[in-house]
């Protein structure tokens, strides 16, 4: 028998954008290698108690067919044996979603759906988990990942898996989203073992928007001259600048800031050469203190 996987989660699509993906905390180890899937033009599955890892790859390619989510889902079940053990949230690109919980599942189990996902948990601290999820993801703005984010907080703070707290993840696929812009992983990211996996994954996220999510064109600054003493200043005191402090953004100024963003990993904002990222000047500005 499969281990059981006591959990909460949802899966989510994005109308706007075509993002989709899932959100999942368990008290069980490293619950992220198991419960979450998602294809960018597909949709998203989680599956969760007594996990039949199969539902994830099937469920995506009967997706990209063309199948719904409750179709995808019914299929899905009907040829698994144990499907009273199981419980599967999905969605489709047209914000269609379906969820599952079989008979067997752990008290409390459940699930509900609404447009553009469904969420379900098992084994939880009460019934107001999942609708408290659902609520938060429906009021939440922005993008995908924090809609997702949001709600797993919320379900958290409900009282989330009776059993405790051990690991979380988030998986978001974007068309050409991942780093490179080749494949759709556009965030993976995984707590396994920790006392507060949410909050950590929170922690997680914000990183991630810094160093892998590019600036908007409006948010950067002309670089003046007086942001121009400051990085010299700062690129000289971290030995990456042997240039004469002089407020005059050259060549030799702009070499040594994207020599020592290749080091703190900072290509993704470092995209324009006569103005700079407010969050990467406030990054050099700590990093020089």
């Amino acid at each position: 028998m499969n281990p059981l996987i006591a959990t909460f989660s949802i899966v989510g699509c994005d109308l706007s954008n075509g993002d989709v993906g899932v959100a999942v905390a368990s008290k069980f180890l490293a619950v992220g290698s198991v419960v979450p899937w998602a294809q960018a033009g597909a949709g998203a599955v989680a599956t969760q108690s007594y996990a039949n890892m199969s539902f994830g790859p099937d469920g995506l390619a009967l997706l990209s067919q063309g199948l719904d989510a409750q179709a995808c889902l019914d299929q899905l079940l009907a040829a698994d044996a144990g499907r009273e053990q199981r419980q599967v949230g999905v969605v489709d690109m047209r914000g269609g979603a379906a969820t599952w919980t079989g008979s067997q599942c752990h008290a409390w189990a459940g699930g509900v759906t609404g447009r553009g996902f469904a969420a379900q948990g098992n084994i939880l601290t009460g019934p107001g988990v999942v609708p408290t999820m659902a609520a938060a993801f429906e009021a939440t703005s922005g993008e995908l990942a924090e809609r997702l984010l949001a709600a797993l907080a919320a379900g958290d703070k409900e009282g989330g898996d009776s059993r405790g707290r051990q690991s979380a993840a988030l998986y978001v696929a974007r068309a050409g989203g991942a780093y490179g812009g080749v494949l759709d992983r556009y965030i993976d990211l995984r707590v396994d073992d920790h006392g507060a996996p949410v909050a950590e994954l929170g922690r997680l996220l914000s990183l991630h928007r810094f160093y892998l999510t590019p600036p908007r064109p409006e948010d950067l600054m002309p670089i003046d001259s007086e942001i121009a003493r400051e990085l010299q200043e700062i690129l000289q005191s971290v030995g990456y600048y042997a240039g004469p402090i002089n407020g005059v953004y050259d060549d030799a100024t702009h070499a040594a800031l994207e020599s020592y963003g290749g080091v703190e990993n900072l290509e993704e904002r470092l995209v324009a050469k006569d103005k700079i990222d407010p969050l990467v000047l406030d990054f050099l500005r700590a990093k020089s203190r």
